[in-house]
């Protein structure tokens, strides 16, 4: 089966108005109307950074225990920096071709070489 959403757990968490704490959610893969209606929104053409506020917010499908479990543009502004980058990263991940190759060294011979940590199926 073909896997189209995936499991997150942000570094630090989404802290919603009464203060709760929210790490773990979901993000589906993107279609072509998530990427390419965003752009006529008027924020976005006033702002090009702001693509990735909407594009976000129209692919998260769950962050933690959220009443309504809608995530709004609003709601991704209010994430930590870190965070949105990792959400960034995340769905460049998912969304690509799932190949991401890490530089590491082994401990015991100090050996260099790349890891593939893509997200398998």
């Amino acid at each position: 089966m073909f896997q189209t959403e995936y499991q997150f757990k942000l570094p630090k968490g989404y802290v919603d108005d009464d203060g709760n704490l929210h790490k773990e959610g979901v993000m589906r893969l993107a279609t072509a109307a998530d990427e390419i209606l965003p752009l006529k929104d008027p924020r976005v053409q006033q702002n090009p950074a702001y693509l990735s506020l909407i594009l976000l917010s129209r692919v998260i499908t769950k962050l933690g225990d959220m009443n309504g479990g809608s995530v709004t543009p609003a709601t991704i502004e209010g994430l930590f920096a870190s965070d949105l980058a990792y959400l960034q990263e995340f769905y460049q991940r998912i969304n690509g071709d799932g190949i991401v190759m890490v530089e590491t060294k082994c401990p015991k011979c100090k050996n260099k070489f790349e890891v593939d940590i893509g997200l398998g199926e």
